[in-house]
């Protein structure tokens, strides 16, 4: 995305929402909100334990995802209130408001049930969440701006009345983060080994373009058919993610406090955070496709942070169907619980009909082994940083084991 172009977006938003636009002697706006978003972003004096900033769950060194292998993150007043979904990359943060397409397909929208309509709205609940930073209110928040080392800069970009109201100093805090994740260039560095084998810099390993076979063959991997792999029609760089909603039918990750409750199910689209499709229960279950840009450095995969490792991930992908033991448990009388983390009633949402779900227990899985290990070569060139000299692009090199 052009700076131009964010800046427009944001500046829209704000006078939208009606506040006064960011005075014109501020220079590059876009620029200026996105320095001063920085410094909120990494600012952990902002929650009301006064040790989480946005960086502690969204690190810098770790593609701006969860530095841990832990499912859910804890916050709060005391850091002692457990989360409900894993933490997502903020890297590469494109895309618009929530909405259906012509042939009714969920596209779009921010967090993994697309509820937030803008990077603005998104920037909202971890302000105030009990299980995040934890503030009581606006008024509390605009507190600690206000006696933050940035509060003159906040006062010289948004004007002398920028800190009248508590409500106006909450939007314009979001506005100033908005501006960073849309603006700053480490978060959208399209640097990865795979952005120099596209710009033919480099050839890929006879793994990697084995790999890369396998995402986009339909036969096989069919990675490709929600994460393209190719450069946009104007020749922008891919995303790896055509936006759009699925359900995996992941198990269910019983690490999560929140699943000790039996009647507890995070429905994605249809609640329990998201409530106005509610009533939509063909929704039930599915979570935004996400890019795989930097997938090779997460420590946890899915909603639920349920596989610790990449192969793992995948090989669910491949197996799910033809080996449902190898992850469903089942109930004393010997029944599996495939799809334990559904209700009953919501089993057949789960996709079932596209490769590689199209199996059966006793067919073949779509990938054996040493195509698993192909497609883990490929997905590694889709980390940022890529230098060619010290291949850092090496999920094993790049992102080093630490303790939960």
């Amino acid at each position: 995305m052009s700076r131009r172009f964010a800046s427009s977006r944001l500046a829209f938003a704000i006078l939208a929402l009606g506040l006064s636009a960011v005075p014109a002697h501020a220079g590059d706006t876009d620029l200026t909100a996105a320095t001063l978003g920085r410094e909120i972003f990494l600012d952990p004096a902002l929650s009301a334990s006064g040790q989480m900033s946005c960086a502690t769950c969204h690190d810098p060194a770790h593609a701006h995802a969860q530095a841990n292998a832990l499912p859910v993150q804890a916050g709060g007043a005391l850091l002692d209130v457990a989360g409900f979904r894993s933490v997502p990359s903020l890297r590469y943060l494109n895309g618009d408001a929530f909405y259906f397409d012509k042939e009714g397909t969920p596209t779009a929208g921010f967090n993994r049930d697309g509820r937030a309509a803008s990077l603005i709205e998104q920037a909202a609940r971890p302000f105030l969440a009990p299980h995040e930073m934890a503030n009581v209110d606006a008024t509390a928040l605009a507190a600690k701006v206000a006696a933050a080392p940035y509060a003159d800069r906040f006062r010289a970009l948004f004007g002398d009345d920028a800190f009248d109201d508590a409500e106006g100093v909450f939007l314009r805090v979001r506005f100033a983060l908005a501006a960073f994740e849309q603006s700053a260039p480490e978060l959208h560095p399209f640097d990865s080994k795979y952005d120099a084998f596209l710009a033919g810099k480099l050839m890929l390993s006879p793994a990697e373009l084995r790999g890369l076979a396998l995402f986009n063959r339909p036969d096989k991997g069919n990675c490709n058919g929600c994460h393209s792999s190719q450069r946009g029609a104007d020749g922008s760089p891919p995303l790896f993610t055509d936006y759009t909603y699925d359900n995996l039918g992941v198990p269910r990750n019983m690490e999560i406090p929140a699943n000790a409750q039996p009647a507890y199910f995070d429905l994605g689209l249809c609640g329990p955070d998201r409530v106005d499709l509610a009533d939509r229960r063909d929704l039930c279950g599915a979570f935004k496709v996400p890019t795989l840009r930097n997938v090779a450095t997460r420590r946890v995969f899915f909603h639920n942070g349920l596989f610790k490792n990449l192969r793992d991930a995948i090989r669910f992908y491949v197996r799910r169907d033809t080996n449902p033991d190898e992850f469903y448990p089942r109930a004393e009388d010997g029944t599996l619980l495939k799809f334990d983390d559904l209700p009953p009633d919501l089993a057949r949402n789960v996709n079932t009909s596209e490769v590689p779900y199209d199996r059966r227990p006793g067919q073949a899985p779509r990938l054996d082994d040493a195509e698993i290990d192909d497609l883990v070569a490929f997905l590694g060139t889709l980390t940022d940083g890529y230098d060619p000299a010290t291949d850092a692009a090496d999920p094993a090199r790049n992102v080093p084991p630490s303790a939960p």
